[in-house]
């Protein structure tokens, strides 16, 4: 079975730069365990970007969400701490994208035939949520999870509906605690 474990935006400004929040830390070593896990099985890994250039303020994110993160090459845009040393250049795909969802990572994984793909990373409620669906919707007949451990966001409400959400779109939610 071809699998994918997709880490999506655990960037330092997600964690603990200009739109962190507290816990967010705590993801680190069980996404790291879980990129290293994937490693030793033989699968793959791929990594989203939450990518920017100095003119976000004046993009439509900009204006709905006024604080500069994730630009591109800067501190906070880099991978965080063990998971960050987790990722393997010459063989994890990295993907920067310029908004929540990503539409080039949909039509790669149309093309890569897997038959499970497990989400996790930062914010639940955004990122993985959008990305979960872009998934779904490019891999249809796939098996796809969120891992609950391994995600997070700054609003327990929003992420405890995400979670919901995800499982009434037919994605795997696993490690839910409530």
């Amino acid at each position: 079975m071809k699998k994918l474990l997709l880490v999506v935006d655990y960037q330092k400004d997600f964690v603990d730069g200009s739109l962190g929040f507290p816990g967010a830390e705590a993801l680190d070593g069980p996404i790291a365990a879980k990129v290293a896990a994937y490693h030793a099985a033989g699968d793959d890994v791929a990594f989203t970007l939450d990518t920017h250039q100095s003119d976000y303020l004046s993009t439509q994110e900009g204006r709905k969400l006024p604080v500069t993160h994730c630009l591109m090459h800067s501190e906070g845009w880099q991978l965080y701490g063990e998971t960050g040393k987790a990722l393997d250049r010459a063989r994890d795909m990295l993907i920067c994208k310029p908004t929540f969802p990503s539409l080039w990572l949909g039509d790669w994984l149309k093309k890569q035939n897997y038959q499970r793909v497990e989400l996790v990373g930062l914010v639940s409620y955004m990122c993985v949520l959008s990305n979960a669906i872009v998934a779904k919707a490019a891999l249809p007949e796939a098996e796809l999870v969120v891992d609950a451990a391994c995600t997070a966001g700054p609003d327990p409400r929003l992420h405890a509906n995400a979670l919901e959400l995800l499982e009434t779109l037919q994605i795997t939610v696993v490690n839910r605690e409530d």
